[in-house]
């Protein structure tokens, strides 16, 4: 049975004692409110994850935003995955549509981030979607299954049942627009398929499917009731510990 699961992307919000101030609500809430089938990450800024390694008390996963490519090497101001691990994360976020809009990143660059990642020993949070335009013009589908292809599955079988998938629109980040439940479904269904295509029905069964776009208390349990919708991948909400307390509350019960 794949793993439901909510993780909450920070981005580059709160210094260092406002995050501490955060983590710790989102850990008191988490543990006494949260079913502990749900697993819950918190995507913070590197200077947050070793403190909070020692805060999370097995309840939450830590995961890095961003890794760099090479595995070590003169690229001032960048981390690579042995220093992720080494504070004690568990996942590292991949592919961010902001990564690849503002930094230029391209599905083989990705590529190479997910194979030094699963070197490490960590999860790869691997990132797709489309642009409104690419949506507008009927080229969703094709987009996504370009960013799998290049960017997943030169995996072997056994790597890729290491990686979880987050579905992020990007029409719908940070601009108060939200898929429909039946739009991110029928994503979400296209990809598993796409999955089960290139390995088999097997391993896209397993595969954890999230949803990233601008998902919020008051959507998350239709979005996360979907056949296909394993979770979610949490930006701006993430930054309030009630909400996003509230958004993983989705699954208890079920």
């Amino acid at each position: 049975m794949r793993k439901k699961i909510v993780a909450g992307n920070w981005k580059m919000n709160n210094d260092y004692q406002e995050g501490m101030t955060l983590f710790s609500e989102v850990v008191n809430m988490v543990k006494d409110e949260v079913n502990t089938a749900t697993e819950v990450i918190v995507a913070c800024p590197y200077i947050h994850l070793h403190s909070f390694g020692k805060m999370a008390n097995g309840r939450i996963k830590l995961a890095a935003q961003n890794c760099h490519q090479e595995e070590k090497g003169a690229y001032t101001g960048e981390v690579s995955v042995k220093m992720i691990e080494s504070v004690g994360a568990d996942y590292v976020i991949i592919g961010h549509s902001e990564r690849r809009q503002y930094f230029g990143e391209s599905n083989a660059i990705l590529a190479k981030k997910v194979v030094l990642a699963l070197k490490q020993g960590l999860l790869p949070v691997f990132c797709i979607g489309e642009t409104r335009e690419e949506r507008e013009s009927g080229r969703h589908f094709e987009v996504v299954k370009e960013q799998l292809r290049e960017g997943l599955f030169h995996l072997v079988k056994s790597e890729f049942r290491q990686v979880i998938i987050a579905y992020e629109p990007v029409w719908a980040i940070g601009t108060g627009l939200t898929a429909s439940p039946g739009q991110a479904q029928e994503m979400h269904a296209f990809i598993r398929e796409e999955i089960a295509g290139v390995y088999d029905q097997d391993v896209a069964d397993e595969t954890s499917l999230l949803y990233g776009g601008s998902c919020n208390p008051k959507n998350a349990p239709e979005l996360f009731s979907q056949p296909d919708i394993d979770g979610g991948l949490i930006g701006g909400a993430s930054l309030k510990a009630r909400d996003f307390t509230d958004i993983a509350k989705a699954f208890n019960g079920r």
